[in-house]
């Protein structure tokens, strides 16, 4: 008996002694990073990256595992916008491992630095680009390039189940779902699959436990009434420009009545012309305009319109946005776009359509660094005979806005028990914070935490919030652009670890 006894005690620790090696090594070894071109240091924590397949969709992600506590820490998501733009975006530009610099010479590759705000400081942290079709993420069926709000969910829903497969480790681990701009509609659809998925028992069980939206488009008509609002409180507008468009459009511009149509057009045209030469993503940052560029602001090829053309064609159901200058086109669906269900147009595609394509913001870092073959080799990318070139935003996809207002989304998630923070920076003037404050209010929750300042590390008033109900909090970051962490890093990742901690910001 004593033999036995031993014998099963020895059993059950070499059962757990395989156990925990499982554990430990469970995250696929191929998919290692173990250099980065243009970085000549040990990385902090361990990377990995590579494909997972969804239905003949190739879907790419980048997974940064934690530098401080990998078991506990939380699991995030991160999606970039457009629809059509690579989460490579706040990889490079944002909150991720490494600051990129330029390299010394033209052509040179950029020299990476350690992120001393990386979001990887307090998590582990997932950039996926999607749908099929954007950055790396690619499939041989150029018919799976035809999608929508719903299927990009669904799609993104389906990775996660298997990408824990491949991670089981972090199965345990709370999972967030975050990301900026158009992707105001991509978190919450895809937090509500993953709801779903938990309350019919789908396996692997995701720890979800809430999200993060940035500047995120959400609901056509707060989206567009936000403008106005915004340049008068900003002062881009004067107090006759603003009282006059008040008074002729009325404050709902989805609902201008037939008879003030054209006065309403006309009383837009001194507001445009106040708007038209401002960084539309940041409205203290210059306008950046490529090597060659016209940069005579008079000159055709320099002129778009913040007027939103629907302004200009009030009363017809079929309407074509106008677009803006931005780095590539733009990360994300601005101001401007009338934003229903029916199809999307990219920024790539909208610029066929205008008189000029002058990017605000320079993306030339990381479009050579990306498109760099011992980059692609490095982090397992496939080469671009299969991929095509990586671009910020594409024009390759076909892109349907068929999940509605994103307000029902929100609802439901809150009332389940999903944490929420919905964050703003006060300066971009394409998803403007007045139309998230204005949204978050309109849910009616009882206000929990008055509106106030917040603080950031270095004991600065960072921005301002408001606490409600259902652990729902609107959140500004003062000085703030369009990507937040781009502009305020420290900020960034003071409101971000706290609100992952489940503390008072």
């Amino acid at each position: 008996m004593a033999a036995m006894a031993k014998f099963s005690v020895l059993s059950l620790f070499c059962m757990l002694f395989v156990s925990l090696v499982v554990i430990i090594e469970a995250a696929p070894q191929s998919s290692l990073v173990t250099h980065l071109p243009g970085f000549n240091a040990n990385f902090p924590s361990k990377h990995y990256s590579g494909y997972i397949s969804i239905d003949g969709k190739n879907l790419f992600y980048y997974f940064v595992v934690s530098e401080r506590n990998p078991a506990s820490d939380p699991v995030v998501l991160w999606l970039n916008g457009g629809p059509g733009c690579s989460s490579f975006d706040g990889f490079v530009y944002e909150h991720g491992p490494f600051n990129f610099a330029e390299g010394k010479s033209k052509g040179a590759l950029p020299v990476l630095h350690l992120n001393p705000y990386s979001w990887s400081k307090v998590s582990n942290i997932i950039y996926l680009d999607s749908p099929a079709g954007v950055g790396f993420s690619y499939s041989q069926n150029q018919t799976k390039y035809i999608t929508g709000d719903i299927q990009t969910a669904l799609d993104a829903y389906a990775f996660l189940l298997q990408w824990f497969q491949q991670f089981p480790e972090f199965q345990p681990n709370p999972l967030y779902i975050s990301g900026e701009s158009y992707a105001g509609v991509y978190v919450p659809t895809l937090a509500s699959q993953i709801a779903k998925g938990i309350n019919k028992g789908t396996k692997p069980t995701l720890n979800l436990k809430g999200y993060l939206v940035g500047n995120g488009v959400t609901d056509r008509r707060f989206d567009r009434n936000a403008l106005v609002p915004f340049a008068h409180g900003m002062a881009l507008i004067s107090d006759k420009i603003f009282q006059e468009v008040v008074a002729t459009c009325g404050t709902d511009l989805l609902n201008v009545p037939p008879s003030n149509r054209s006065l309403c057009h006309e009383k837009f045209q001194p507001l445009d012309r106040a708007l038209d030469e401002l960084n539309v993503y940041d409205i203290l940052e210059p306008c950046y305009h490529g090597p060659g560029a016209d940069n005579n602001k008079n000159s055709k090829e320099n002129k778009t319109s913040s007027l939103p053309l629907s302004f200009q064609q009030l009363g017809k159901t079929t309407e074509k946005p106008l677009g803006v200058r931005k780095r590539m086109f733009g990360r994300a669906w601005p101001f401007r776009a009338n934003i229903e269900d029916g199809i999307v147009p990219s920024w790539p595609q909208l610029a066929k359509t205008l008189d000029s394509s002058v990017p605000c913001i320079n993306d030339e870092v990381a479009t050579l660094w990306l498109n760099t073959p011992e980059v692609r080799e490095a982090i397992h990318a496939q080469p671009e005979s299969v991929t095509g070139p990586w671009e910020l935003c594409t024009d390759r996809i076909r892109y349907s806005h068929d999940a509605g207002s994103m307000i029902p989304y929100h609802q439901n998630l809150t009332t389940q028990g999903y944490r929420a923070l919905i964050y703003s920076g006060d300066h971009d003037m394409c998803v403007p914070y007045t139309g998230s404050e204005a949204w978050t209010a309109s849910l009616g929750y009882k206000i929990v935490d008055e509106w106030r300042p917040w603080f950031s590390s270095d004991n600065q008033v960072a921005g301002y919030l408001q606490g409600y109900a259902n652990s729902l909090t609107f959140l500004t970051i003062k000085g703030a652009g369009h990507t937040v962490a781009e502009y305020k890093p420290r900020e960034a990742l003071d409101f971000f670890q706290r609100f992952l901690g489940g503390k008072r910001i």
